[in-house]
């Protein structure tokens, strides 16, 4: 049985995906990036050679800062019966229009069912597949 056929109640670890993608507008990038070299030089665990190498990077890319001040783990520490297994994340510009149909993220939703539909249709095809065919 696979950890996702484990019907609520029965023991056994059940891992979840959470994908989360947010827009965010930079109105302030010198607090911003005040803010992360602050993140960084508080870090008392990072090595000095890669301390430089952050600080760096804050100063040239908001993107850079806001990488250092988020941290998915903050997201699902005060989440009851959890425990964080893995993540990551990532931070780049991008053209934004929130008028434009790409950026819509109800359509999503639409092409998730319309992907169901087709592996429900390739299941069947397979299963039809694999009978006998005549005696």
């Amino acid at each position: 049985m696979s950890t996702t056929d484990i019907p609520t109640g029965e023991s056994g670890p059940r891992y979840v995906r959470l994908q989360v993608e947010l827009v965010l507008e930079i109105t302030g990038s010198g607090e911003l990036t005040d803010a992360a070299l602050d993140q960084i030089g508080g870090d008392e665990y990072m090595p000095d050679d890669e301390r430089q190498h952050a600080e760096a990077s804050v100063r040239q890319d908001e993107s850079e800062a806001l990488a250092y001040l988020v941290d998915p783990f903050d997201l699902v520490t005060s989440v009851p019966g959890i425990e964080l297994v893995q993540a990551s994340w990532s931070c780049a510009h991008t053209e934004y229009d929130p008028d434009s149909d790409g950026w819509d993220l109800y359509d999503d939703e639409a092409d998730d069912e319309a992907d169901d539909a087709a592996d429900e249709a390739d299941e069947e095809a397979d299963i039809d597949e694999e009978e006998p065919r005549g005696r």
